[in-house]
Order: structure tokens, then C-alpha cells, then sequence
């Protein structure tokens, strides 16, 4: 069995060092996955230095073809005509409480960003790390957003870990918020469970309806039952989801406990089990673990190796590297792996347990972003940002 692993030497150029498995740390992070030989994908460096703790990238969907790279300390950047421009497009790192997992942690551009101009944040507020979803709005000079946002929600946060953080607009054009389920270890509050609370949910928002804003009125706690704002609920903590381009499905890697590692494909009013369940494994027994009603995961993958924590990708939809058409994307932060499963293995709702490996690499994976054609980037804590091509 033959593995990849990508390295970077001076000069930036990009080889794949195929190598036996051993016992080594590195060998054993594979275990429990097929890796896919030969891998289809290799990673070209398009930002190598000049950021601090990247965290997400994305467009803003006005045919410009800039990219925007969320840093955790509190700017947002752009990149575009190769290379990373030094003035912020946002800057609110003023605002936040940075460390651990706090910081600047979400972007989100307005479906009509082109006309309207809105730009949306998630970031932890200074004076006590509360989750604030914030508006913001571009200047007149295209590269530099208003400093001075409209604050639309708060969520008071009693941990300092799990806060989730990721926004996006859905097909809907509603605006979709990640909440972790407030932080500590095994949710000591059942928030996820807790239909009163936001915390352990995916909210969605009309952004467009009201002031600071309305509930859809598709919710499907609107008319009671739970808060309105919730769209699925039972997260422990989902940091990165995304719509599918083509076909609108929800995806959300949701990060496990000491176990297991998830993705759901997510629908409205969901239970996705936490804290009955880790993936699809019973987490508290005490509770018997009731699974009627409960959505399990479409893919999981277990703790071996240097795995622990899975970051959330997209289904690629681009043309620049046909393999990969109609597969999801994902990571894990601390092995470097990068898996993908191609929708129809989840079309028959059952969960896959094995995700082949594409590639290994040696990057703390953060994020995955795409761009305005649908070509998808990785997102390295440590401070590259890389595009996916198609392997030599």
C-alpha cells in the first residue's frame, strides 16, 4: 500500500514523496482509511507568508475574482492578481478576544454583494468572548469595508472553546450560523439538546426581512417548540459547512469529542444527536441511547494516528480537475489528511466509515475555501493558503 504526503522546498516547488507505510506517527494516522493510489490531487502554494492564523477564504461573488482570507486575529485579506495585499479589506481585531479557539472565526458576503454591499462577520467579543454576528458594509473604494459594523446577534458563550463561527448564505438567501455547544467537555449543559438555547445548532436568519433581522418563516420552531432562529439542532461543534453549488444540500463537519469524527447532511429540524451521540456511536449511556429521530452522520471516522478534529470542506464543482467532480472535501487539523467521498456514496443514507484519503500533508488544515469557479483552496493555520490542482 502506497501513501502521499506533499512537501514544500525552497523555491515552492511542489513534489509527492511516495513512501511505504511504516509504525511511524505518520504511518499509523492513516489507519482505518484506504488512501487512494494514485492520488488525483496535489496542493500549489499561492500565499506562503504574510498572514497570521488563517482561518477561511472565500469570494465575494461580484465577478472580481479576489479572494478573501480571514485571519483569526480580527483582518480580513485580500488576494488577488497574485498576490496578498498588505492593507486590510476589514480590520475589527479592536473588537475581538483572540486565543485558543476565539478570534475572528467567520465571513460571510451578502448574496447581492455586488449591489448591496453587506458583509457579514462572526467573531468573539473582547470584553467576554460572546459570539457576535455582525454587518458590515464596503466603502467607496472597493478593497475597504467599514469599520464600524451593526451588531445583528449575541450569544453569550460559558466556555471559552467551541464556538463554531462559520457563516454562510444558503440558496434561499437566508444567512446560515454555526454554533458550537458553548464549550468545556462532553457539553456539561446538554445545550445541545436543549431546543431553548442556540448554542449546539445551526441557526438561519433573514437577514434581508427585518431589523437586526427576521425568522424564515419555514423555521421549524416558529411557532414554538424552540427558538426560532434554529434550523437543526444536536451540534457539538460545527466549524465549517457549505452548500452545495449545484444541488443546494447542506454538508456540516461537526468536531467529535475523543472519539469520532463526523459530517451530516443537514435538513431542516434535524437532530444530529450530540450529546446522546458521537457519530454514530452512543456517547452517554446513561441516557440509552435513544436513536429514534436522530440523523446520523453520512460519514465518520474514528481517532487513530494523530487524527482529532475534522474540518469541514465543499463538494468540488470546478473544472480544473475533473476526478474530483462530485466529491466532498474535507480535513482533519491535526493529521493533515485530506479525504473525499463522492456524493452518491451518501445518496442511500448510509454512513460511510472509511473516507478514502486523497493526499497527506504536513498543514494544520483550518479551512477549505472556493472560489468564483467553483475551484476549491486549503486553508493552513500555520499561514499558507493552497490551491488544489490536479497531480502531475
Amino acid at each position: 500500500m502506497r501513501t502521499f504526503r506533499i512537501h514544500l522546498i525552497p523555491g515552492c516547488m511542489l513534489i509527492l514523496l511516495a513512501s511505504a507505510f511504516t509504525d511511524s506517527a505518520w504511518g499509523m494516522a492513516a489507519k482505518g482509511a484506504a488512501p487512494v493510489t494514485p492520488s488525483p490531487i496535489a496542493l500549489a502554494p499561492i500565499i506562503t507568508s504574510g498572514l497570521r492564523q488563517p482561518l477561511f477564504l472565500t469570494h465575494a461573488g461580484d465577478g472580481s475574482g479576489r479572494l478573501f482570507v480571514v485571519e483569526q486575529t480580527g483582518r480580513v485579506r485580500i488576494y488577488a492578481e497574485g498576490r496578498l495585499r498588505e492593507t486590510p479589506f476589514l480590520d475589527v481585531s479592536d473588537l475581538l478576544s483572540f486565543g485558543g479557539e476565539r478570534g475572528l472565526l467567520g465571513l460571510a458576503f451578502h448574496p447581492d454583494y455586488r449591489t448591496t454591499g453587506r458583509i457579514f462577520v462572526n467573531y468573539s467579543r473582547e470584553s467576554d468572548g460572546a459570539t457576535i454576528v455582525a454587518e458590515h458594509r464596503v466603502s467607496s473604494d472597493p478593497d475597504l469595508a467599514e469599520p464600524e459594523g451593526r451588531i445583528l446577534l449575541v450569544v453569550e458563550q460559558p466556555y471559552g472553546n467551541h464556538n463554531g463561527g462559520m457563516l454562510a448564505f444558503g440558496p434561499d438567501g437566508y444567512l446560515y450560523i454555526g454554533m458550537g455547544d458553548g464549550g468545556a467537555g462532553g457539553d456539561p449543559g446538554n445545550r445541545g439538546q436543549q431546543r431553548k438555547e442556540l448554542l449546539g445548532k445551526v441557526l438561519r436568519l433573514d437577514v434581508d426581512g427585518g431589523r437586526p433581522y427576521a425568522i424564515p418563516r419555514d423555521n421549524p420552531f416558529v411557532n414554538g417548540g424552540g427558538r426560532p432562529e434554529i434550523f437543526a439542532y444536536g451540534f457539538r461543534n460545527p466549524w465549517r459547512f457549505s452548500f452545495d453549488r449545484r444541488t443546494g444540500r447542506l454538508w456540516a463537519a461537526d468536531v467529535g469529542q475523543d472519539a469520532y469524527e463526523e459530517v451530516s447532511l443537514v435538513r431542516r429540524g434535524g437532530n444530529y444527536g450530540w450529546r446522546i451521540m458521537e457519530g454514530a456511536h452512543c456517547f452517554e449511556p446513561s441516557t440509552g441511547c435513544p436513536r429514534g429521530g436522530l440523523e446520523l452522520p453520512a460519514v465518520e471516522y474514528a481517532h487513530s494516528g494523530s487524527r482529532c478534529s475534522i474540518t469541514g470542506g465543499y463538494v468540488y464543482r470546478g473544472t480544473d480537475v475533473p476526478e474530483l467532480r462530485g466529491r466532498y472535501l474535507f480535513g482533519d487539523y491535526c493529521s493533515g489528511e485530506i479525504f473525499g467521498v463522492h456524493e452518491e456514496e451518501v445518496a442511500e443514507g448510509r454512513t460511510v466509515d472509511q473516507p478514502p484519503v486523497l493526499l497527506h500533508t504536513d498543514l494544520r488544515i483550518s479551512s477549505f475555501g472556493e472560489d468564483e469557479r467553483g475551484e476549491l483552496y486549503v486553508v493552513d493555520h500555520s499561514g499558507g493558503v493552497y490551491r488544489i490542482i490536479a497531480a502531475p
